[in-house]
């Protein structure tokens, strides 16, 4: 079930009102039915996979805690391989197969494999991974294996954040399904309104971008220069609201409810450096990698040769979990790069500022890293977007090339959007706060009451346009 559907405008509200009208022991039931219904929307036959991956994960999160030693780690390998093998199947099974037969063909061979025809099962690497982040954390004594099934059935199915997270941590989420939660209007004013917000971004940002976008993006080579540099930014954009939007309805429903998720997002693109930008963007799944990749690799805590090796792989596996594609492959890649070449150029870099008498955290230097960083991701966006390795080739060598508009109707077009970016980042920059750099929603709640309603209009009026049956996918379902 999308979010920006008719289906959910319909859902939403009979799911939190039967949530508040019944009795603390009957909401996890409900709220686990109902993430089975939302779940089932897609494709019903992959609820199999959810199930077959939760009763594994539960009983391999009880075993681990009542055993010792060697049966710990046999257990937990099964629940990670039992994870793993359901993503190697659905989602990599095409890309592992097609790779071998073109080297077997190189090597002068003819491998043959057999096909599956498969749909890759939505939000499966969300769900696997947070999954597999319960078992993990029960191996390691920060967590104690959950005993009542719907619960955790409830913990990997939750259906605000099912489909495209956050990736949520047991210690965050497993003990508000025992807590009761009370209506109280503040919370549930506050819920509704970032939704709106999140609709509003999705609707009105992001897939007015994605029309332009998409008009190139679908024939790059048909267009040179200023269109390629213009679709690529607008890309950029797009899909920082089109997920950021995502994550603010997932966040608001269950805030609706009394539930807290993690922030996924933290202003990404105010980030001066490519590692900042990465504690800023997709959080929970920044984190998941460094706590679970990173650091038992060694992290930074070993030698420079072996700390490059460490973000040079956990970045190329982030780009593999994004997509089976060498597109993504090389996505990550280059973050990893980005970071290895930031980290091993700080030196003269600083020594650059100090000759142009430049503070290192000055305004100039500010702004000069943001906007820096924001190249470098724009560039990496490309790879993300474009359908094939050698098309994003041809992207980032034509990005600055002379090309021109196809006709004035493009131009107004793409103008059209150049304005709503710039008014949609000042916006931001307005409501962000200083502290932490969190986007909030109350800044509408300080507005006089004409202005107020007015933008509740607005986030409504943008809520309705979204549910309609040719509605666009949020781009991270895809995953």
């Amino acid at each position: 079930m999308l979010f920006n559907s008719l289906q959910f405008l319909l859902f939403f509200p009979v799911v939190t009102a039967l949530y508040f009208a019944l009795p603390h022991r009957g909401r996890t039931p409900l709220l686990l039915a109902a993430s089975c219904v939302f779940y089932m929307a897609f494709v019903p036959a992959y609820i199999a996979i959810l199930a077959f991956t939760i009763v594994v994960d539960y009983l391999a999160g009880l075993g681990i805690e009542r055993a010792e030693g060697r049966a710990r780690r046999w257990l937990l390998a099964a629940s990670v391989v039992a994870n793993v093998g359901v993503l190697a199947v659905f989602k990599y099974y095409g890309f592992l197969t097609a790779n071998l037969t073109a080297l077997g063909h190189a090597l002068g061979l003819a491998p043959t494999f057999p096909a599956l025809r498969m749909l890759l099962p939505i939000g499966l690497s969300f769900h696997t991974f947070q999954a597999m982040s319960y078992t993990i954390e029960v191996y390691r004594g920060a967590q104690r294996a959950e005993r009542n099934f719907l619960t955790y059935a409830l913990y990997v199915m939750f259906y605000p954040q099912l489909v495209a997270g956050p990736i949520e941590r047991p210690q965050n989420l497993l003990h508000q399904f025992r807590e009761e939660h009370r209506f109280e209007y503040a919370r549930v004013r506050d819920g509704l309104t970032r939704m709106a917000v999140g609709m509003f971004k999705k609707v009105a940002i992001a897939d007015t971008l994605a029309a332009q976008v998409n008009r190139v993006y679908d024939h790059p080579t048909a267009y040179r220069g200023l269109p390629l540099l213009l679709a690529t930014v607008f890309f950029a954009f797009q899909i920082y609201w089109d997920f950021s939007g995502y994550s603010d309805i997932a966040l608001g429903s269950a805030e609706v409810m009394g539930f807290r998720l993690m922030e996924n997002f933290r202003t990404p693109y105010f980030a001066r450096s490519v590692g900042e930008f990465w504690r800023r963007w997709h959080v929970s799944l920044s984190t998941w990698f460094k706590d679970y990749v990173y650091i038992p690799l060694g992290g930074s805590r070993t030698t420079t040769a072996k700390h490059y090796r460490n973000l040079l792989a956990v970045f190329a596996l982030s780009g593999l979990w994004h997509g089976a594609s060498w597109n993504f492959v090389i996505w990550g890649a280059l973050h990893g790069t980005y970071l290895v070449l930031g980290d091993a150029s700080r030196g003269v870099r600083d020594g650059v500022l100090r000759r142009l008498g430049l503070d290192r955290d000055g305004r100039a230097a500010r702004l000069g890293g943001t906007l820096a960083t924001f190249a470098l991701v724009t560039v990496a966006w490309v790879f993300f977007r474009a359908a094939t390795p050698g098309e994003a080739w041809y992207v980032v060598t034509h990005l600055l090339a002379p090309g021109a508009f196809a006709d004035r109707q493009m131009v107004r077009a793409f103008a059209a959007c150049a304005v709503l970016i710039v008014g949609a980042v000042a916006a931001e920059y307005a409501s962000a706060r200083r502290s932490d750099g969190l986007v909030t929603t109350r800044v509408v709640f300080r507005l006089p009451a004409p202005l107020r309603y007015a933008v509740y209009y607005v986030l409504v009026y943008g809520a309705a346009v979204a549910a309609r049956a040719d509605a666009p996918r949020f781009i991270y379902f895809q995953f």
